[in-house]
């Protein structure tokens, strides 16, 4: 399930018309118009730039249900440190790349932590003992989903169990069919309405696996699922936005992959360490072609 959290607050100043007075409001969209500049005034210099009294400034606070003006003032700060709200964030085509680059950030910012802060723990806990129980694992996703399923397989050595993320459909099906009982299928869909990673869920639990589903909220395979993980974000289909729900499910890959090989143990732990260092040795075992050359000159 979702829970319900409480809208970020420049979330709530976008939407203050009918929560605050009129004479407030003239606050709300003065702050709302240089965020950045409002939390450095001083509630003089706020009620100067909105044409109000200090009075209307202070209930203007109290309305939101702070204790005065500072307190304001820090949770101003704190919002504007996870970026602009995405009504702000809309990028039109004649922006330069400066505005891009500051939009795309606050975006993405809000998005995830809309995605943080609505995340049900219960399920992601309960999807770990899931995956942690399990003898294999196989992950499917279509689109910006198949991508967050090839994450997952570079995740394999944390996971510890064989794990597969075959990027064609009928190779999905197939696997599907192989599954047994103690085998999961973690299908990654941000609609959770894709007809084939639906079909292929339900055809993988006739074969006695068990489904995670990874989605954006409710749906049909949410409702498959023995186990659903709701990533609430910003998406909307609008042609510059950016899809934040990839970078959502590639955080909660690292998530459950990091819950699971803690679970795992010391030994897990400290053959994940071992590999690392093998790794990173082998990696400097290789001299650059510039290197070489120089050898050589010698």
């Amino acid at each position: 399930m979702i829970i319900a959290v409480e809208a970020p607050l420049l979330e709530r100043l976008a939407h203050a018309d009918g929560v605050l007075r009129p004479s407030e409001v003239k606050v709300a969209e003065t702050v709302m118009a240089d965020p950045r500049r409002a939390v450095l005034l001083n509630m003089a210099g706020l009620a100067s730039a909105a044409g109000v009294s200090e009075p209307t400034v202070m209930r203007f606070c109290t309305g939101l249900g702070f204790d005065g003006f500072q307190s304001f003032k820090l949770a101003l700060a704190q919002a504007l440190a996870l970026g602009i709200p995405v009504t702000h964030s809309a990028i039109a085509v004649d922006d330069s790349v400066a505005q891009m680059v500051s939009k795309i950030f606050d975006h993405t910012l809000t998005s995830l932590d809309l995605a943080r802060r609505s995340l049900d723990i219960g399920a992601v806990c309960a999807a770990v003992d899931l995956l942690f129980g399990a003898q294999d694992l196989l992950f499917i996703g279509l689109g910006a989903s198949g991508i967050i399923a090839q994450d997952a397989l570079q995740q394999a050595v944390l996971l510890g169990v064989p794990c597969a993320a075959p990027i064609d459909l009928h190779q999905q099906f197939m696997h599907a069919s192989m599954l047994g009982e103690r085998s999961v299928l973690v299908a990654i869909s941000n609609t959770g309405r894709s007809r084939s990673i639906l079909e292929i869920a339900r055809h993988a639990k006739t074969r006695g696996a068990s489904v995670l589903a990874i989605v954006g909220g409710p749906s049909p395979l949410a409702q498959v699922a023995d186990v659903a993980v709701m990533l609430r974000t910003f998406e909307d289909t609008d042609i510059y936005t950016p899809m934040v729900s990839r970078l959502a499910g590639l955080v909660m890959v690292d998530i459950l992959a990091t819950a699971i090989a803690a679970r795992r143990g010391t030994e897990h732990l400290e053959r994940l360490r071992d590999m690392k260092e093998a790794l990173a040795a082998w990696r400097g075992s290789v001299r650059e072609p510039a290197a070489d050359l120089a050898v050589d000159d010698e």
